[in-house]
């Protein structure tokens, strides 16, 4: 077969793409299956988009979104602005970090079930991953943390989403620091549900220079249309992250808007409490009705039944215009994640399954 007929690399046709939660294009559906926020964004944020329109268009943005970078670092206590690179959404973060570290035929780690992602960003650059399974009570094996069983020292980042996704749990800094003193490779962890849980590791990355922490505006600031992420690590790591970076990966209307959603601390922590608040009486409710129900510290709920089929169930919702996610893990099992939405939205999905 010529390069023409088939300009594509090898790796490209042996790959799965990631697929994303459904997003209806057409129709009044409640959306409770890609851990969107339900409230609206800051205040603040459309009068920083509409400021920053009205200024113009025409020149290119700030290349390394200082704004943003000055105000994140204020409101997360972190030394400086050069411990932040901001991307297009955590997602850009996240291919930052594997272009910079893992190359074709490297290795990737990653718990599981986690965030299908990570496998993507493998084969994208032609590498290897490898998983370490969960047990069935959500608890991360020790091997996560060791180097390779082969012998082979290819392994050279770790990804460890904190909350994990689909289930919504954590694992304390301390165990988070340890993990990252015995891996053999630096430690990415994805906290892009941090602010909705009890603890975080931001403290971790003064501590230890290959740890690398990720956020995203998409969940807790209600940004999910927006796409704007950033990586925390310390400066010179930073430094070599931004190498790679597109040369304005940002836009001036989504750096603006960014940059006021960090700053607007007081809208967070009513935004928070409102949603763990639905969250708690999620729980209980799916744990009345018959679900086995993960405690979460996350925007979302995993849960299972124990003779009713999660997918029927998904079936049945949807035609109620009701969305949620199936997540079906081969040889590990499957169940529903449940996004928090409003009292309204969550009242209509727990009455309906409670009717199945």
């Amino acid at each position: 077969m010529s390069v023409k007929s088939n300009p594509f690399r090898a790796t490209l046709a042996k790959m799965h793409p990631y697929v994303p939660g459904e997003q209806p294009q057409g129709g009044k559906f409640i959306k409770l299956n890609t851990n969107e926020n339900p409230y609206p964004a800051p205040p603040a944020v459309t009068a920083a988009i509409i400021s920053a329109a009205q200024a113009g268009l025409q020149r290119y943005p700030d290349p390394t979104a200082s704004s943003f970078r000055r105000q994140a670092a204020e409101t997360l206590g972190l030394p400086g602005p050069d411990w932040i690179l901001a991307g297009n959404g955590s997602d850009e973060i996240l291919t930052i970090l594997v272009r910079a570290m893992v190359g074709e035929g490297e290795r990737l780690r990653l718990p599981y079930p986690s965030y299908i992602l990570y496998r993507t960003l493998a084969d994208i650059q032609g590498a290897d991953w490898e998983q370490t399974e969960f047990d069935k009570d959500w608890k991360l094996p020790a091997a996560f943390g060791e180097a390779s069983s082969d012998g082979e020292q290819k392994l050279r980042l770790a990804f460890l989403p904190n909350p994990n996704s689909p289930s919504g749990t954590v694992l304390t800094p301390d165990e988070v620091l340890e993990i990252a003193e015995r891996l053999p490779c630096p430690l990415v962890v994805d906290e892009a549900y941090a602010d909705f849980a009890e603890t975080n590791c931001l403290k971790l990355v003064e501590q230890n220079e290959n740890i690398f922490i990720t956020r995203t505006l998409s969940k807790s600031y209600a940004l999910a249309g927006l796409r704007f992420g950033f990586v925390i690590a310390q400066p010179h790591r930073i430094a070599e992250l931004g190498k790679i970076k597109d040369s304005y990966n940002c836009d001036a209307l989504s750096i603006a808007a960014a940059t006021a959603a960090v700053g607007s601390s007081e809208w967070l922590a009513d935004n928070v409490q409102k949603i763990k608040a639905t969250r708690r009486r999620m729980e209980q409710k799916l744990t009345e009705i018959g679900f086995k129900v993960t405690p979460s510290q996350a925007n979302f709920v995993w849960c299972q039944h124990p003779h009713k089929s999660h997918k029927e169930m998904y079936e049945q919702l949807k035609k109620s215009q009701i969305l949620v996610r199936y997540m079906d893990f081969p040889e590990w099992g499957d169940g529903l994640r449940i996004s928090v939405g409003t009292d309204d939205q969550v009242d209509a999905c727990l009455m309906l399954l409670a009717q199945m």
